[in-house]
């Protein structure tokens, strides 16, 4: 298959994604990256980056690498969530970097967390170790929004981390704060830098950081959605 055909069509419709989504449900990342001319990774640690990469070529995302929803058109983030043999998820969520130099929306309504998190197509894949990655199967797909009372906790963490990050309190923060959200380190290494505001208002160098989903908050959506 060459590389005009190994990408699908965006879809035109939630309703369109969903069926593709649930289409491959039970098929394994082999059969997937076979049928979309994808090689496996030689190195499986890079398995959640490259699966979830091969999903968006299968599904049509559209965003790439833009800070957009990864369907444009339709206004819908993709999110893989790997899950260990117990069905539940191994690991924290990524959302989106943390503004660490002032420019960050001064309210929840507004801010970029809410606008990733407004319409989720979450996709379960097989993550236990024990499973090899080309043999690690797709899950069915939940098309969601946040209900209410997880909206709310989600604007209660995101409104104390945030006014931290504000009052300059960067590298005070710990993952232990916040609920559901929390926010730590993203960097490959100590020694990638970025712009931030210190405790006087002046700007500092500070290790890039992330919003990430907590299990907690994962595992409740697949609760909800499954029983």
């Amino acid at each position: 298959m060459n590389e005009a055909t190994a990408v699908a069509a965006p879809p035109a419709s939630e309703a369109e994604l969903l069926t593709r989504a649930h289409a491959i449900a039970g098929l394994s990342l082999t059969e997937l990256s076979e049928a979309f001319d994808t090689p496996l990774p030689a190195d499986t640690r890079s398995g959640k980056g490259w699966s979830g990469q091969l999903l968006e070529r299968v599904l049509g995302a559209t965003a790439g690498a833009l800070a957009e929803p990864d369907f444009q058109a339709l206004g819908v983030e993709m999110k893989t969530l790997p899950l260990a043999a117990s069905g539940r998820p191994r690991e924290s969520t990524y959302v989106c970097t943390v503004p660490l130099d002032g420019s960050a929306e001064p309210r929840w309504e507004d801010s970029w967390v809410r606008r990733k998190l407004a319409r989720v197509l979450w996709l379960p894949v097989e993550g236990d170790p024990s499973i090899p990655l080309p043999h690690r199967r797709v899950g069915t797909a939940i098309l969601w929004s946040p209900e209410a009372d997880l909206e709310a906790a989600l604007r209660t963490d995101w409104e104390e981390l945030m006014e931290r990050v504000v009052m300059g309190e960067v590298d005070e923060l710990s993952a232990h704060l916040g609920s559901y959200l929390q926010i730590r380190p993203k960097a490959a290494d100590g020694r990638a830098l970025t712009r931030g505001v210190g405790h006087d208002g002046a700007p500092v160098l500070t290790l890039p950081r992330g919003f990430y989903l907590r299990t907690a908050f994962t595992d409740e959506i697949l609760r909800r959605h499954y029983l």
